[in-house]
């Protein structure tokens, strides 16, 4: 089955329903995740919603493409929306989304205590998987806020997609686990039972923990652990409801990728979770597609085209000039002919079939140009290899997984850095998986 085959993602359908409160972009890194959440955000505020956009991008293109100077974890009104409706951005800030619920769950003088203890410090700015569980956080207290009609979520650049998910799972764990417990434990014994409870339990590792943050750091474990004891059930039940509200019929997960072989394994995996999870999957979004308007043109049509112009053009006859002449001496990379206009100029050979490798008028030609066309014929080829090999790679997704929707985004000659680009980023989303013929 070819990527054809498969059903189209319809993309304003799903923006335009009442119904749909979030859509979760999910994938690899750097497969474009933050752009299509700001472009599906552009879409729905201007066709009559009012949108939040939640990034976890530490690029900060989002704000920049915004027009905006600077996101926090407080949404900004967007300017230059047009149509009706609103769009709202912003930018996770981890360490105070932590601070927000200390302070939300714990009177002043224990918040106080918590937010100045160096483990919390510590643990609230970088602990693996704390990113992950406060965009979790953050989405769920959006939810409730029930300002917006629609939160599109960025999530964070990990390593693998699936960290989004498992994450929040690890710091509950972690958080009321048993070694949370095994610190507790000589707060609520008190006295000298339990720094004796404490000694003999932690005894094991007491040196290793020691060597590597100093000998402070079981005082400030155990301080933070006492300060945070009625806190801790918390994070697990809020994680429980946040993932309630991901399973919930009113949340669309879309897979972002990129036609190549590890993100689009990576998309697999995680199609395969969200039903192992039961979570609504809307479909995969696949970005900097390439395409070609000349793709009667093989690529080995144009190679062998370059090689018989080479043959014909690499010694320059004209008077006094006799010699061997770089075949790449006028590239199409030299900076008379950019690389785009070197494809179009191939393609517009191709269309009209000017270019034959059996009907080549070498004399009629000038040896640069000769040599030039060779170039790009060359470039040509190189561009429909590249087509042949998304194509088997999208293949191979879509015959595991056919009843997944795909929308084909083309790559795009820069980075998208207005709403004008985000604008254009979403008129490819909505053609449901249709590449435009001649995309770049």
């Amino acid at each position: 089955m070819t990527l054809d085959a498969s059903a189209a993602l319809e993309v304003d359908p799903l923006i335009d329903d009442p119904a749909t409160r979030i859509i979760v972009c999910c994938g690899a890194g750097g497969v474009g995740k933050t752009t299509t959440a700001a472009a599906l955000g552009v879409r729905a505020a201007e066709r009559g919603r009012k949108v939040v956009v939640l990034t976890i991008d530490p690029a900060r293109r989002l704000a920049q493409s915004m027009g905006i100077d600077s996101l926090d974890n407080t949404p900004r009104r967007v300017k230059g929306i047009e149509g009706d409706g609103e769009l709202h951005a912003m930018m996770l800030d981890m360490k105070r989304t932590f601070d927000e619920i200390v302070e939300a769950h714990a009177d002043g003088e224990r918040a106080r205590a918590i937010l100045e203890n160096p483990f919390y410090q510590s643990l609230s700015a970088g602990f693996a998987g704390t990113q992950e569980y406060m965009a979790m956080e953050k989405l769920g207290q959006l939810r409730a806020r029930d300002e917006w009609d629609l939160i599109v979520v960025d999530t964070p650049p990990s390593r693998s997609a699936l960290d989004f998910l498992d994450a929040p799972k690890r710091l509950g764990s972690f958080l009321d686990g048993k070694f949370i417990k095994l610190l507790m434990a000589p707060a609520k014994m008190g006295g000298r039972a339990g720094m004796k409870f404490l000694n003999v339990g932690m005894s094991m590792m007491t040196g290793t923990l020691g060597k590597l943050l100093g000998g402070q750091l079981l005082r400030d474990v155990q301080t933070f652990v006492a300060a945070m004891d009625t806190m801790f059930g918390g994070f697990r039940t809020r994680a429980d409801a946040t993932y309630r509200l991901l399973q919930a019929p009113g949340t669309a997960f879309l897979v972002v990728a990129a036609p190549e072989r590890d993100a689009l394994r990576e998309a697999a995996y995680f199609v395969e979770r969200l039903a192992a999870e039961e979570m609504p999957l809307a479909g995969l979004v696949l970005n900097r597609v390439h395409g070609s308007g000349a793709t009667r043109l093989s690529a080995e049509r144009a190679l062998a085209a370059a090689e018989n112009l080479d043959e014909g053009g690499i010694v320059d006859q004209r008077p006094g000039k006799a010699g061997v002449r770089d075949a790449t001496a006028a590239s199409p990379e030299s900076p008379s002919v950019t690389h785009t206009e070197a494809v179009a100029r191939t393609e517009a050979v191709a269309r009209t079939e000017a270019v034959d490798q059996t009907s080549v008028d070498h004399t009629a030609m000038d040896p640069t140009t000769e040599q030039l066309t060779a170039g790009l014929l060359r470039l040509h080829a190189e561009r429909m290899q590249v087509l042949a090999r998304e194509q088997r790679t999208r293949d191979r997704f879509t015959a595991l997984h056919p009843e997944v929707a795909v929308a084909q985004v083309p790559a795009l000659p820069g980075d998208v850095h207005d709403l004008a680009g985000l604008r254009a980023i979403g008129d490819r989303l909505a053609t449901g998986g249709q590449t435009p013929a001649g995309a770049a």
